[in-house]
């Protein structure tokens, strides 16, 4: 019934399924001694019959209150969507969520792809078939033969590695010619950017980041401090010659023991100058333009929130902004663009380098742990470490949440948790006895948390071959539904396997884009966030 009236009122549907736990489903869950209750902290009915009597009454509420009755099934296309805006996919942990599966699977149907910030330190793997795709540089749309792909400003590119990406499509017969554009204000990274990061690291000792040593911070460095170089500056020989020069010679200051072959290095940016510049353009005109002329534009994300530089656990942190706000410095387009914004989180959580994890999880053989990181292969796409690994964290995503305002959520690697007697989801964070409604900024914080969680019955069936919601396991459906009750909002797409088909699509009228699709600004959107 509600949902045949999604399109009339889609804001108000959206929020009623949240606050019905996902039409009751979402709203049961088993405790450590296995008994099946209710969760209601505000004095409500405690018996699965009580629930389901209180959920017919708040139906029906709902329906007077929106002056409908009655209906039939709901019609295909839950909800017309927003005609043209650029849409965004975006990292909501530690990264390494698989946010390039989304993008593959959706940039089927956009004219441009585009990466906006970090540099080679992203991974993004691709399965297609049999055969495995890893992208580092290049965003996961350029399988997709009628897409552009672009490199916009706030990316920082290492061009060895960049064309390296390149010449491995041409050997597995992907067609890229005329299809890649880099911004030419995009900075270079430089081979000595590398070097530095490597003696950097090594220098903190047990004190280290957990960086890549791709050379991402000490080029954002170099942007910094105005003595970088940009990829335009190789359409003016001379003017990045007397740049390089510089900017070498600066960092042989700055680093007692660096050795720059400045000559040889000359050699090889003149030797592949013709080669960049011919997909060099300004990103920000040819990205507006295409905006104007109606082109559909998505963005892939790299890295993720919690890495970011300002919102992450600094200093365990990228170089820039992986969240919402790079999308605007990172290719030059205003805010009334975005549309939708999609968050990809894991079934669980992982997590590569140093750094505060409160819902990790000891890998010892037998352990939930080492079911997590082997079924999961939880080994970087960019470094090959092993990942840490967790529970879902729910504090950490509703941070996620509020900086990003996601408008629907792609849930990953569900068929990881199959198997598992009990699956828990960190519900909430307390430090010292006290209950904490954000995310703290003092590591000494973050140390000390200590995490409540919410115990739920696991499943055993294959999942791998679902297609449909309703084919899971009721279980693995409860599992989801919760999720998207505490977040306050819509999972869409769920994978449930490795390749790039292995996916649930709940449809667009998963997505808050499409319930606001008549110009709300959705402020007035209340959710359960118990």
């Amino acid at each position: 019934m509600l949902r045949g009236v999604a399109a009339r009122h889609g804001k108000t549907f959206l929020a009623a399924g949240s606050a019905l736990g996902g039409f009751g489903l979402g709203s049961v869950s088993v405790s450590e001694s296995n008994e099946a209750k209710c969760e209601d902290d505000m004095g409500g009915p405690t018996t699965i019959m009580g629930l389901l009597k209180d959920i017919a009454s708040k139906v029906n509420n709902l329906e007077t209150a929106i002056g409908v009755s009655g209906g039939g099934p709901p019609k295909s296309g839950l909800v017309a969507s927003r005609s043209h805006g650029i849409d965004v996919v975006l990292g909501s942990q530690w990264g390494d969520e698989g946010k390039g599966k989304l993008v593959d699977k959706l940039s089927q149907e956009y004219d441009l792809c585009t990466r906006v910030a970090g540099g080679s330190n992203a991974g993004h793997t691709i399965m297609v078939g049999d055969k495995k795709y890893k992208f580092h540089l290049l965003p996961s749309g350029i399988l997709n033969e009628k897409a552009t792909c672009v490199i916009g400003n706030g990316v920082v590119i290492h061009l060895p590695s960049f064309l390296n990406e390149l010449d491995s499509l041409t050997s597995n017969g992907i067609e890229y010619q005329g299809r890649v554009k880099i911004s030419d204000r995009a900075h270079i990274v430089f081979d000595f950017h590398q070097t530095v990061d490597g003696q950097i690291e090594s220098r903190l000792g047990r004190n280290k980041i957990g960086t890549t040593r791709k050379g991402i911070g000490p080029a954002y460095a170099s942007k910094i401090q105005r003595n970088g170089l940009r990829v335009g500056d190789l359409q003016r020989w001379d003017y990045f010659e007397s740049r390089f020069r510089a900017l070498a010679e600066h960092h042989m200051n700055a680093f007692p023991g660096l050795k720059i072959d400045i000559d040889g290095q000359l050699r090889y940016y003149k030797k592949i100058a013709p080669r960049v510049c011919s997909m060099t353009v300004d990103t920000i005109q040819y990205t507006n333009d295409a905006f104007k002329n109606g082109k559909k534009i998505l963005i892939e994300g790299a890295n993720a929130t919690m890495l970011d530089i300002d919102f992450g656990t600094y200093p365990f942190v990228t170089s820039s902004n992986p969240s919402i706000g790079s999308v605007l410095t990172g290719l030059g387009v205003s805010p009334t663009k975005i549309r939708g914004i999609y968050g990809t989180t894991k079934a669980y959580c992982t997590r590569v380098g140093e750094g505060p994890f409160p819902t990790e999880l000891e890998v010892v053989q037998g352990s939930v742990g080492h079911h997590l990181s082997s079924v999961g292969a939880e080994y970087g796409t960019t470094t090959g470490r092993s990942r840490r690994v967790g529970w879902l964290d729910i504090p950490q995503m509703q941070y996620s949440t509020l900086i990003n305002g996601f408008t629907s959520i792609n849930l990953t690697k569900l068929d990881v948790l199959t198997g598992l007697d009990k699956v828990k989801i960190g519900k909430a964070y307390k430090h010292k006895g006290k209950y904490i409604k954000t995310m703290p900024a003092c590591l000494k914080t973050m140390a000390e948390i200590e995490v409540e969680y919410e115990i739920m019955d696991g499943w055993k069936e294959d999942i791998s071959n679902v297609k449909n919601f309703d084919e899971l396991p009721v279980n693995a459906q409860r599992y989801v539904l919760r999720v998207q009750e505490l977040l306050g909002v819509p999972i869409r797409w769920i994978g449930v396997g490795p390749n790039r088909l292995d996916m649930i699509d709940r449809g667009e009228g998963w997505d808050l884009v499409t319930a606001n699709g008549n110009g709300d600004d959705g402020n007035d959107m209340v959710y359960s966030s118990s």
